[in-house]
């Protein structure tokens, strides 16, 4: 198949977005992703930021009451997003590693699977390495099926086959009753995780992703595409069969000073989760009510929009309510998108969360890439890390 550099060039060729992703090998079929969790320096208080900035609302937990020793961990949801916030309770360990190395993180991005079984023989044996082997666990609402693979740096792939369970989440949690839960803001499910990598290492994960998991590669940006000034990145995005995982992996490009990615794996001590992406479908709502509770988000000057409707042509929304919220527009042959940034939501320089809404647009906001990281480097400058 042909290197799909960006979304223009399918136009180019003899494939469509289709085709490509039925090129992805289709012997491990993934449902979509199961949950998303992160090791936090104390999940309680976590676990109440996202709910009353992120609208996540209370589900599971598992902790001493449920006869779990060693952590603790509350299971927040948000339409089809689950997120899971796990702390240690005992010292030393793999926790408490983890967290001493890379701060809060992201460590697990579980994929629903029908068969966890075959999700680890098939990858383990196209070369990835073991995390978890395949393991029941049950209780009076049935049973699931776990395994695992490490993917980049630390960060973990876990394989969830949950049809024979009707439990809340897994055996060993039990209902999160809470008297504080603060209203959705209207996310619906998780579009896409970018992970970041070291100096030439992105496209040994772009081969691991098609090789080990049968993933394509739908698109791919340069430090052409993506650079400023100063600071410049490479980024290739993987999709399953099915295009609903998507993983952009970026590594950085030669600039005149620091790149946010350099910046990323200075701060994290590896490569990893950089940002979430989670979709909805009215982002003037929902990054309005994010704002009201305390989100920060990436300034975008105002002369981003003097000639927004040359580049984009007419869209839907009223431009000076995108201006007021700071939400950057890009166009694709399928439609457009309206997304924004917010700043890292952990004291170090790493994770972040982005918002999108699709009107058609099946890209990644290419023309928004010089705003967004003349807006990364403001903050990098504000930090002293530019």
């Amino acid at each position: 198949m042909a290197e799909i550099k960006n979304l223009q060039d399918i136009q180019n060729t003899d494939y469509s977005l289709e085709k490509i992703f039925h090129d992805a090998e289709d012997f491990l079929p993934l449902l979509g992703t199961d949950y998303v969790e992160l090791y936090v320096g104390n999940a309680k208080q976590s676990a109440h930021y996202y709910k009353t900035a992120f609208g996540f609302q209370s589900e599971a937990y598992a902790g001493l009451e449920t006869g779990v020793k060693d952590r603790v961990s509350y299971v927040l949801k948000q339409d089809k997003i689950r997120l899971v916030l796990t702390t240690p309770l005992t010292e030393g360990g793999e926790l408490n590693a983890h967290i001493d190395k890379h701060g809060d993180g992201v460590k697990v991005v579980a994929l629903w699977v029908e068969d966890a079984t075959k999700a680890f023989e098939e990858t383990t044996k196209r070369g990835a390495k073991p995390y978890m082997e395949p393991t029941r666990e049950e209780d009076e609402n049935g049973w699931v099926v776990r395994s695992g693979i490490y993917t980049y740096g630390e960060t973990v792939h876990i394989f969830v086959e949950r049809h024979s369970y009707n439990g809340i989440f897994l055996p060993g949690y039990k209902k999160w009753e809470s008297h504080y839960n603060p209203s959705e803001v209207g996310l619906k499910f998780i579009d896409h995780m970018v992970g970041n990598v070291g100096w030439n290492e992105m496209n040994d994960w772009v081969e691991f992703y098609g090789k080990v998991m049968g993933f394509a590669q739908i698109v791919s940006f340069d430090d052409k595409d993506i650079s400023t000034d100063y600071t410049a990145l490479m980024s290739k995005v993987m999709s399953n069969g099915n295009g609903r995982i998507k993983f952009p992996i970026n590594e950085p490009a030669e600039g005149k000073k620091k790149s946010q990615i350099e910046e990323y794996i200075d701060f994290y001590n590896g490569p990893g989760v950089q940002h979430i992406a989670v979709a909805t479908n009215n982002i003037v709502e929902t990054v309005s009510a994010m704002r009201d509770r305390g989100v920060e988000f990436l300034y975008v000057p105002e002369t981003y929009y003097e000639d927004l409707l040359e580049r984009v042509g007419q869209i839907d929304e009223d431009i000076e309510l995108l201006k007021a919220h700071g939400i950057l527009i890009d166009r694709d042959d399928e439609g457009y998108l309206l997304q924004l940034f917010t700043k890292p939501v952990v004291d170090r320089p790493t994770m972040f969360f982005e918002i999108i809404q699709r009107k058609g647009a099946q890209s990644f906001g290419k023309g928004n890439f010089k705003a967004l990281f003349e807006a990364i480097e403001r903050e990098q400058e504000n930090r002293g890390t530019l």
